[in-house]
């Protein structure tokens, strides 16, 4: 990892870009979940404790290049100043004469939260002319916001190339967390894959089983696996039309001596609700009147045992509905167990989503984990092997 930290830019007396995601839920003028704010403290305190004046930059929204003052980032002021301790200014644009003017009043132990970068047509579009307004404001460019780092925008891409440039500390640590999980791993690596469509995560499936040595396959998508071979699974979710695709991933996994885990047992239902009347089977005696909704107790049994054989484990989506009890009890067997094998020390936990982060957390497993990515599209294009532009930005500076 060729990138640059916050430790290795002369940041003192210097105005500072940092690319942030703060893109909260706001309810009647007021941020709901400061999450996202309270994750960008550390990066905005060093480069106040090394003498720098930190500038934000973020989008919030999709106004899709038009000033929509529904989406304005002024709201979230009042969150941020809670969240750092210090005062926090904002400019009515993140370029021209009111950024300028803004920029050029920054004193020292204050912050500067710019307009939504977003307003300008020229973000989305990675315009160079927008990059080199926004560049001109500073002297550093800081990006801590991986949550972005799948988009070559002017914010998130642009100006890299145009200003020293560094990884926040939120940036740094995500990207330590994934070269550990996928870059250089501790072997061997599990793998587990949750979710309803084999079809939305064919790269995700293609790039690991050629990387991880065990992959475990939940969700609607292994009922499309069990479907591959030849398994009845009445009335269940499941692509039928990619059956052929799922045998290819089964073929590549042999190839690449990565063993494919399916259930071995099943719980079934004839309803799709809370308490649903419902039956443990084998994962080739579904009723053809009934759906696969989680699996069974033995294939937990078998996971917990991978678990426990595996030194680093990358999780994405769900084992089964989820959502719903009963249908929650494999998702949350098996992330306790993941839990408690992290906490020991015997295993290095990755995992990212935004159904995999809600799992987690209504699992009560989420705290213990390795680390919990927050970024759900840059975390997947991440495990599927794609280059982030943010990040491969950041690479070519150093």
């Amino acid at each position: 990892m060729a990138w640059k930290t916050l430790d290795e830019v002369d940041l003192d007396g210097k105005v500072v870009l940092v690319r942030v995601d703060i893109n909260v839920p706001v309810e009647n003028g007021k941020v709901t979940d400061a999450t996202r704010i309270e994750k960008i403290v550390p990066t905005v305190q060093d480069i106040m404790s090394k003498g720098g004046k930190p500038v934000l930059l973020a989008h919030f929204g999709r106004p899709k290049g038009q000033v929509v003052p529904e989406m304005s980032l002024e709201p979230l002021v009042p969150a941020l100043e809670k969240a750092f301790g210090f005062p926090v200014k904002f400019a009515k644009d993140c370029i021209g004469g009111p950024a300028k003017e803004a920029v050029g009043a920054l004193q020292k132990g204050e912050v500067l939260l710019l307009e939504n970068t977003r307003f300008h047509a020229g973000e989305e579009k990675n315009d160079p002319m927008l990059a080199a307004e926004m560049g001109a404001l500073g002297e550093v460019y800081v990006n801590d916001a991986f949550s972005a780092a799948h988009r070559a925008h002017a914010s998130t891409e642009g100006i890299a190339k145009i200003l020293p440039a560094a990884a926040g500390r939120l940036m740094e640590a995500e990207l330590k967390a994934l070269e550990a999980a996928l870059g250089d791993p501790d072997r061997p690596v599990t793998a587990v894959v949750g979710g309803a469509k084999v079809s939305t995560k064919l790269d995700l499936l293609g790039n690991l089983v050629a990387k991880v040595d065990h992959l475990i396959i939940g969700g609607g998508m292994a009922n499309t696996f069990l479907v591959a071979q030849g398994i009845d699974v009445g009335k269940s979710l499941a692509e039928r039309d990619m059956a052929d695709t799922a045998k290819e991933i089964m073929e590549k996994a042999k190839a690449a001596g990565c063993k494919i885990h399916l259930p071995v047992d099943v719980v079934v239902a004839r309803e799709f609700k809370a308490g649903a009347e419902n039956e443990t089977v084998a994962n080739d005696a579904c009723p053809a009147d009934a759906m696969i909704l989680d699996a069974g107790p033995k294939s937990v049994e078998e996971i917990s045992k991978v678990f426990e054989n595996s030194r680093t484990l990358i999780w994405n989506g769900p084992l089964g509905a989820f959502e719903i009890a009963p249908f929650d009890a494999a998702t949350n067997a098996a992330a306790a167990k993941a839990a408690e094998l992290t906490r020991e020390e015997k295993l290095i936990s990755v995992a990212g989503g935004g159904d995999t982060v809600a799992a987690l957390n209504k699992a009560g497993a989420a705290k213990d984990f390795s680390y919990i990515s927050t970024a759900g599209g840059a975390f997947l294009e991440w495990m599927e092997g794609k280059v982030l532009p943010g990040v491969a930005a950041l690479d070519q500076q150093s």
